[in-house]
């Protein structure tokens, strides 16, 4: 098995990274080797004179076998806002030949890579890149990670058309409980299921506190690993 799964979102912080570790510790309980990567991280600190974005340090931390920082995140950008606008401000052109080659690195020594996308599925990556054309170039599944909170039906459902649209293959989505006061949201959840084609591969809890294996266990890899069998 040598899977790749790219990681979108129906928005920006509706989870994606807490959605990226539970799906690599739920592989790995599989006996998979997992590795994590983002290869666009907007909104870094210098930590060891090096720049470091959070989200992507948790996914390094979360992979098995170990994986160089370099690898996981190629386009660490400062500035915390919308990678095109990060990048400029930082004098950098995001292209897809550094990330394509640091995937190779990760997969070569991995059964599966989860590829975390940043904000939305429509944002850009830069003023000529857009995140289909990196699912095109790794021809990677994706999985749609649903914020649950007011207008969630509306944004997932858009976002499906829009993934189908780009010639992208929908392999599953997670639905993550962001909103402790939504109203009805057991049923805004079963509500999604018959409306999205893909399988439902999960629900994880608001803030999502829990141990990474508790997490792991609320996530159902059985689709995908049927799926990158078949």
């Amino acid at each position: 098995m040598n899977s790749r799964f790219y990681i979108t979102g129906t928005d920006t912080g509706i989870g994606k990274t807490v959605a990226s570790v539970a799906l690599l510790h739920a592989l790995r309980a599989r006996g998979l080797r997992a590795v994590g990567m983002k290869p666009v991280a907007s909104g870094c600190e210098r930590i060891d004179g090096a720049w470091r974005n959070e989200d992507a340090l948790a996914l390094q931390k979360a992979s098995d076998p170990a994986t160089g920082y370099a690898d996981v995140n190629p386009y660490a950008l400062p500035s915390a806002t919308a990678p095109e606008l990060a990048a400029r401000e930082a004098g950098v052109e995001i292209a897809l030949p550094p990330i394509v080659e640091a995937y190779r690195r990760l997969a070569a020594n991995a059964d599966a890579v989860v590829i975390e996308g940043v904000g939305g599925w429509a944002a850009p990556l830069s003023a000529r890149l857009d995140q289909r054309d990196l699912v095109r170039a790794l021809d990677s599944p994706v999985i749609m990670v649903v914020g649950l909170r007011l207008g969630c039906i509306n944004h997932a459902r858009l976002t499906a058309q829009a993934i189908a649209a780009d010639g992208a293959n929908l392999a599953g989505w997670i639905g993550n409980d962001i909103d402790p006061a939504l109203p009805q949201a057991d049923a805004y959840f079963d509500l999604l299921r018959p409306r999205l084609a893909a399988p439902c591969l999960g629900r994880l809890p608001f803030l999502a506190n829990g141990s990474a294996s508790r997490l792991a266990r609320l996530i159902d890899c059985e689709p995908l690993l049927a799926m990158s069998s078949s």
